[in-house]
C-alpha cells in the first residue's frame, strides 16, 4: 500500500519527480502538495483503490496529511470493513 499511496502522490502532485526528500510522514497541506481539489482526487483513488467510503467527516488532516496517516487511515477502514462482513454473515444482529 506504502509505494501505491507514493506513486499516486509522485505522480499526481509531484508532477512524476520522485522527491527523496519526501517522507512518508511529511504533510501534504504544509508541503503544498494538495488543496481541496487534491483531496478530493485522493478520495477518489482511496474509495476506488480499496473499495471503501470516505466519509465527510472523515475529511480531516488526521486521516489524509500524509502518506503515513493516510495509510493508517485506510488500514482502519479496511479492518472495520472486513469485520462488518464477518459480522453480518453470523446473522447476528448488531446491538
Amino acid at each position: 500500500m506504502r509505494q501505491e499511496l507514493r506513486q499516486f502522490v509522485i505522480n499526481n502532485f509531484l508532477f512524476g519527480v520522485d522527491d527523496d526528500e519526501f517522507r512518508d510522514e511529511d504533510s501534504f497541506l504544509e508541503k503544498g502538495l494538495l488543496d481541496s481539489t487534491g483531496v478530493l482526487e485522493l478520495v477518489a483513488f482511496l474509495e476506488e483503490k480499496y473499495r471503501i467510503k470516505v466519509e465527510d467527516d472523515e475529511l480531516i488532516p488526521d486521516n489524509l496529511d500524509s502518506i503515513a496517516q493516510v495509510m493508517a487511515y485506510v488500514n482502519r477502514k479496511v479492518s472495520a470493513k472486513v469485520t462488518g462482513e464477518k459480522f453480518a454473515a453470523t446473522g447476528i444482529p448488531r446491538s
